[in-house]
């Protein structure tokens, strides 16, 4: 075999339609399109169209609101913390980040910042600094032995 035989193999290809060659073509004058009107043009989209009548979308009543500020937390209990602990992949000696907990693969990204949640049970005396922590959480951990420091995540506090 040489590379000016390599042909597809038969019916691979569907060969495209020709149109607009003539009434003996089957697809000539109107091409398959029909007749006049906006949806015989080519790059019309009509959809939510209902012929003037005032559309679903428009019809329904809308409520809430999307927040484009709102900042995307990634939780992590302190039961995570020890079983990762217990499977050697953290180090209690170390103080515990959002950074370390990335590169170990515990959360998958911290781009809004971590937040420490009390589901579970901690054994271990842990430094941990996150961008949030919940009362419980801090309270595991402090019994523990531990300390949790809450980093500032540059959010506004309601004064």
């Amino acid at each position: 075999m040489k590379l000016n035989e390599i042909r597809d193999n038969k019916g691979a290809r569907r060969k495209l339609m020709e149109v607009g060659r003539g009434i003996g073509s089957g697809k000539g004058k109107t091409c398959g399109r029909g007749v006049k009107g906006q949806k015989a043009r080519t790059g019309v989209r009509l959809k939510g169209f209902e012929g003037g009548q005032m559309p679903i979308y428009r019809r329904m009543p809308k409520r809430g609101f999307n927040n484009i500020f709102a900042v995307e937390h990634v939780v992590i209990n302190v039961g995570r913390l020890q079983r990762a602990l217990d499977e050697k992949r953290l180090n209690a000696a170390e103080p515990i980040t959002e950074e370390i907990l990335v590169a170990k693969g515990l959360v998958a990204r911290a781009d809004g910042g971590v937040h420490l949640l009390a589901k579970g049970e901690l054994k271990t005396r842990v430094n941990v600094i996150v961008t949030r922590a919940s009362k419980a959480a801090i309270a595991a951990v402090e019994k523990a032995g531990g300390t949790v420091k809450v980093a500032n995540s540059g959010e506004k506090k309601a004064a």
